[in-house]
């Protein structure tokens, strides 16, 4: 496990950086480090999960094809300790690769090559979202057989408690504030990953079909060509 501090004294954010190509982990630390993160570096599958589980770290940027076993396992296995934004770097252009890592919990990904400023803009994204989450009121949201406790981001369906990542719980309370409005997958996109991309349409869907299998395939419906909506019972 390698370790990059951050520029000055405050207390920075704290990202792990997982790639076997240590140039380009290395690249990327570097940015991180000058945009005031606490940046720590990880090189294989094992390495990874010890890190994230020892370091805490505020964001996984997190490539796919890794020695020991593979980012899809390394996500599976920090997201079922603890909830962290994930974002995954793949050398696979195969849309299905990038559907699956969105899957097991990543929240964003980015295909390689990729430019270190898109990357770090996606990085203060992730963290703003989780930033804004956090400063929200808490209150509880029932809609139907459907309860979600934002304050403790906690949910529910028929007293059974369902155990989601941090962007599906966002994605989730977004769509229950307004039950039975049809909101755009790019209105979705802009609100909850707080970015707009017409390519990235691709990750509300994957989160989507999660939720239903966590929750059920009757709570959410959609809307060919338009988007989604929470249906109550």
């Amino acid at each position: 496990m390698e370790q990059s501090g951050a520029a000055g004294g405050q207390l920075a954010r704290r990202i792990l950086v997982v790639d076997d190509e240590v140039t380009i982990a290395e690249s990327v630390a570097v940015r991180l480090r000058a945009e005031g993160f606490t940046v720590d570096l990880a090189h294989d599958g094992p390495g990874a999960v010890a890190a994230a589980s020892a370091l805490s770290p505020d964001l996984v940027v997190l490539d796919v094809m890794l020695p020991g076993f593979d980012g899809l396992e390394v996500c599976r296995r920090i997201q079922a300790e603890r909830a962290v934004p994930v974002l995954m770097l793949t050398a696979r252009t195969d849309e299905t690769d990038q559907l699956v890592g969105l899957g097991v919990g990543a929240d964003d990904y980015l295909t390689k090559p990729f430019s270190l400023r898109v990357l770090t803009a996606r990085v203060h994204a992730l963290l703003r979202r989780v930033d804004r989450a956090a400063d929200r009121d808490g209150d509880t949201i029932i809609v139907g057989d459907l309860r979600i406790d934002v304050d403790q981001r906690r949910v529910w369906r028929a007293d059974i408690e369902a155990q989601l990542t941090p962007l599906e719980f966002d994605l989730l309370t977004r769509l229950a504030r307004r039950p039975r409005v049809v909101l755009a997958r790019e209105r979705l996109l802009e609100e909850v990953w707080d970015w707009a991309d017409a390519a990235g349409t691709r990750a509300v869907d994957s989160h989507v079909k999660a939720l239903r299998r966590k929750l059920g395939a009757d709570l959410i419906r959609t809307v060919h060509g338009v988007g989604y909506a929470l249906e109550t019972r």
